[in-house]
């Protein structure tokens, strides 16, 4: 029974903390044309890794804090004001 508790709470602490693999993070995104599949496929698989178990509004601002440069930077920014008055809602797509 000790057992069988202390793997439910490595458990649990191995899904707070999300996975112990070393996963490559996203360069800063500008909005460019050809780094968009790259930007996309980076961030789809450090969520898919690391932080699949936070809400998908966590997952956004986490995609959305990396787009801090030319249009993409721009797009960010109206897309927050929108969201914070309450102009647009984001709709997620699998």
């Amino acid at each position: 029974m000790i057992v069988t508790l202390q793997q439910q709470v490595n458990t649990m602490l191995l899904q707070q903390q999300g996975s112990r693999v070393e996963v490559a993070r996203p360069q800063v995104f500008s909005g460019r044309m050809e780094e968009v599949s790259v930007f996309v496929n980076v961030a789809r698989l450090y969520i898919r890794i690391k932080i699949t178990e936070e809400a998908a509004a966590t997952q956004v601002a986490w995609v959305l804090s990396y787009m801090q440069e030319g249009i993409a930077e721009a797009w960010k920014d109206n897309l927050l004001d929108e969201l914070a008055k309450g102009e647009s809602e984001v709709e997620l797509a699998e």
